[in-house]
């Protein structure tokens, strides 16, 4: 008896002293998935008007309003429903995991495969199966990133087989994952039983001093794992089935090399070219005159998949899709303003569309078109200013991409 009691002591003591760390976070949001054969009809009709549109078949003007709803929902970046991130810039325009690997899996069926890729190849359709008897409890998935991964501040999870309901409900799902960093546990997350993107937020974990980009290429790769605790049981399978685990957060801002930057004195510089102590212009809004302010910060970062907004005039600017531009009836405004709430005084901020007029320093600009640039490029920005919120590039307001001050999870 004694033996047993001393056994209990040593059990809650352990729990007490190796949990202590361990965070249990549940989803920030749960956003519905649906894949309904209504909602397929939607995107095929998505598809005709963008061949439509690229043929010149159709003006944007020429649409009806019910068009136009379904051009506004579905957009121009989505390859088709199942695509997950879309073709515009994103986060993983800096660059996404290296590696994605699992503890096992399950065997190909036919055509179908259940590779650990799958779980994150950004797409709905496919998934990872642990490859164990039983349901998977200890089984993970483990994701590798270089130094100079952009930082990570959302992890989303897409739980279940979700391609269709009847997949889902006959496979298990997780109820519960173990996130480690670096091999060392972090926290448990606490998913629904939906079909939905599972959304959980977080202090930046990565490298943080990224300031030098040749050192940082040089510094050590970093994991996140993802382990099995607990499970939903399915109505045929035992087999875990996770869709897809994908990334949101910083460092993926800027504009491409070449882009004209308006100094205090009227001419123009290179964005690249901009150094520290650079008196560039910017605008004050409430003078509606132009002042100078002193470069205090810029940032340099490789990217992928830029977009560049096309005008009636002819001119145009690449930027990333969290870059904020001012507009004339908007205000500040980006094509993803919920990553724009990232940066200093852009916490409120409404969303770029076709047909938006720009504020430029002399008038304004009308926008015609959003297209992709898939060539990777190195790209830069203003990141502080001595004052103002705002800089001049290609002759459009623009603003300062200035972080947020984090708690930073890595720093090496």
């Amino acid at each position: 008896m004694r033996q047993i009691t001393f056994l209990i002591f040593i059990t809650l003591f352990s729990c007490k002293i190796y949990g202590q760390d361990i965070k249990n976070i549940h989803p920030t949001y749960v956003h519905a998935l649906d894949f309904s054969a209504s909602e397929k009809a939607k995107w095929k009709q998505r598809d005709t008007l963008l061949d439509q549109l690229s043929s010149g078949e159709k003006k944007w003007s020429d649409m009806t309003p019910q068009e136009q709803e379904i051009m506004q929902r579905f957009g121009e970046i989505y390859e088709d429903i199942w695509d997950i991130v879309g073709g515009a810039c994103s986060w993983y325009c800096g660059g996404g995991p290296k590696e994605v690997t699992a503890s096992s899996y399950l065997k190909s069926q036919g055509s179908n495969s259940y590779a650990p890729k799958n779980a994150h190849d950004l797409s709905y359709k496919t998934a990872w199966v642990e490859g164990v008897s039983g349901y998977g409890i200890g089984e993970s998935l483990t994701y590798t990133f270089s130094a100079i991964s952009p930082r990570i501040t959302e992890i989303i999870v897409v739980n279940g087989y979700v391609k269709s309901e009847a997949a889902y409900k006959n496979n298990s799902r997780v109820k519960k994952l173990k996130l480690y960093i670096n091999d060392k546990p972090h926290a448990i997350l606490h998913l629904k039983d939906e079909i939905a993107n599972q959304g959980f937020k977080f202090e930046p974990i990565g490298v943080s001093e990224r300031d030098d980009f040749e050192l940082l290429k040089t510094k050590a790769d970093w994991t996140l794992k993802f382990e099995i605790l607990e499970v939903y049981k399915g109505l045929k399978y035992d087999d875990v089935v996770i869709s897809e685990i994908y990334f949101d957060g910083l460092d993926v801002h800027c504009f491409a090399a070449g882009t004209k930057i308006q100094l205090a004195n009227s001419s123009v510089k290179n964005i690249e070219e901009i150094e520290n102590g650079d008196m560039i212009a910017y605008m004050d809004f409430k003078t509606k005159t132009l002042k100078s302010a002193k470069v205090e910060k810029t940032e340099k970062v490789r990217h992928h998949n830029l977009v560049k907004y096309q005008f009636e005039s002819g001119q145009s600017i690449i930027a990333t899709q969290d870059h904020p531009f001012k507009l004339e009836e908007k205000g500040w405004a980006s094509l993803k303003p919920s990553k724009s709430k990232q940066y200093k005084g852009f916490e409120n901020i409404a969303k770029i569309k076709v047909g938006d007029t720009f504020i430029t320093a002399e008038g304004t600009e009308k926008l015609t078109s959003i297209d992709l640039i898939k060539e990777e490029q190195v790209t830069y920005t203003i990141s502080k200013l001595s004052s103002g919120d705002n800089f001049i590039a290609n002759g459009f307001i623009v603003g300062v991409e200035e972080l947020k001050n984090f708690n930073l999870q890595l720093s090496k």
